[in-house]
């Protein structure tokens, strides 16, 4: 057997960071990529129209990956005497793991599972959620083929499935590979503590003793902070039920209280559950009412600021006035992104993983500190959507792997593999398994 006919993983992004991981499988003349995000650092002030290629190279924002971007874009041409079958996967919603997906070559398919496939086009209808295409408009999104979930794709001598899992962005995904000689799983971004345990659970098993686990380990991330996430989450809800209940009952405590929240566009599982739970009528800024409606033919109540741009799918049956909202204290809980400042002195805020995310990004605390200066209560709702410390113990435990790589964390060190070997790969480097 030579070196080619050998399974190989390259590790090309994402090791290192809290997202942004991008790995390939190879076999032969046939190879993978997975996933296509792009690593957030909001530090470095990009605008979108800074993020060409040559800086998300030089950043390392993206990897640096032959054979698979577009030649328009990178002005190399792909080996294709090399490469006679190419396909490329991503995980789920989340820009770490989908922003780049219009770099790849057009000719390469791209799988993801069917709701990621439905929502992602639709998030990007104003060009703003994804890195553009070359020679596209803006608001293009390249196809995206919604894969039939646990259904073999054949590419060349690779078979790739793609398994229903659980994150904080709807609809995410695992991946179990197999090679004519090996097994490998990739996690994407996983939890139990969410909506779809059982689902966590089957993806597991299906994965058990792989010869390669690469799993993310955003929970080990903070050391000094034995929690599943940081200090703030780990004074919140402990899961997405306990997140739900705490919202009702905000409400049930604050019967005569301006009562707006937010949370972040693709944590639509989320934002369905608050809907459907909640003692109070849901109201959603209209764009977000689209993006339901637009991706899963859902019908909500929405409003408009003034002088936006009205919706021709949207049902002027359940629209509710802008002004109706900003006077209220009792009837509706209403969804706001923008024009804080409009709301009702003494009302209460609830955000719930919206943007912005958090500490890290310089936007965070002045965002917070204008709640308390206009006179209104900020309460920050958060649930994890990745495994804490124990969660992933439980996750490898179930799984037994051969070899476990960590990935999309800060301190991969403190991943552990009690059934086998834990590799801990370099940036651009290529294992042979």
């Amino acid at each position: 057997m030579t070196l080619k006919d050998k399974t190989t993983v390259t590790f090309y992004n994402g090791l290192t960071t809290i997202g942004g991981p991008m790995i390939e499988v190879a076999y032969n003349k046939s190879h993978v990529l997975f996933d296509l995000g792009e690593v957030y650092r909001p530090e470095l002030g990009l605008k979108m129209e800074d993020e060409d290629y040559d800086t998300l190279i030089k950043y390392k924002l993206i990897g640096d990956v032959p054979n698979f971007y577009d030649p328009v874009v990178t002005g190399k041409a792909i080996d294709t005497k090399r490469w006679e079958h190419a396909a490329a996967y991503i995980s789920h919603l989340h820009l770490d793991h989908s922003k780049a997906l219009n770099l790849l070559a057009p000719e390469i398919p791209l799988y993801a599972g069917p709701i990621t496939a439905h929502l992602l086009p639709a998030l990007n209808e104003k060009g703003d959620f994804l890195l553009p295409a070359a020679n596209h408009k803006k608001s293009y999104t390249r196809k995206i083929i919604a894969a039939e979930y646990k259904k073999p794709i054949q590419v060349g001598d690779i078979t790739l499935e793609i398994w229903p899992s659980d994150h904080d962005a709807y609809g995410a995904t695992g991946l179990i590979i197999r090679t004519p000689d090996k097994m490998i799983s990739y996690t994407g971004d996983i939890r139990l503590h969410g909506y779809n345990p059982d689902k966590v659970h089957e993806y597991l098993q299906a994965s058990k003793n792989t010869d390669l686990f690469i799993v993310e380990g955003t929970g080990v991330s903070w050391p000094e902070e034995k929690n599943i996430g940081n200090s703030e989450e780990f004074t919140g809800p402990k899961n997405e039920k306990e997140l739900t209940e705490k919202i009702v009952d905000l409400q049930k405590e604050n019967p005569n209280r301006q009562i707006t929240f937010n949370t972040y566009p693709t944590n639509v599982e989320r934002l369905l559950n608050i809907i459907k739970l909640s003692p109070r009528k849901v109201v959603l800024h209209a764009k977000r009412a689209h993006l339901l409606k637009a991706s899963l033919d859902k019908d909500v109540p929405y409003y408009y600021l003034p002088g936006e741009k009205i919706f021709a799918d949207l049902d002027p049956k359940l629209e509710v006035s802008y002004q109706d909202l900003l006077q209220d204290t009792n009837k509706y809980l209403w969804q706001i992104d923008s024009n804080y400042d409009e709301l009702m002195e003494g009302g209460l805020y609830i955000h719930s993983n919206a943007e912005p995310l958090g500490d890290f990004d310089p936007a965070y605390k002045p965002f917070v500190d204008s709640f308390s200066e206009n006179g209104i209560e900020f309460i920050a709702l958060r649930c994890s959507g990745h495994a804490g410390e124990e969660e992933l113990k439980e996750i490898i435990s179930e799984v037994q792997p051969q070899i476990l790589a960590p990935v999309h964390t800060l301190h991969p060190e403190l991943e552990e593999n009690p059934y086998g070997k834990r590799i801990l790969p370099k940036r651009g480097e290529t294992i042979t398994l």
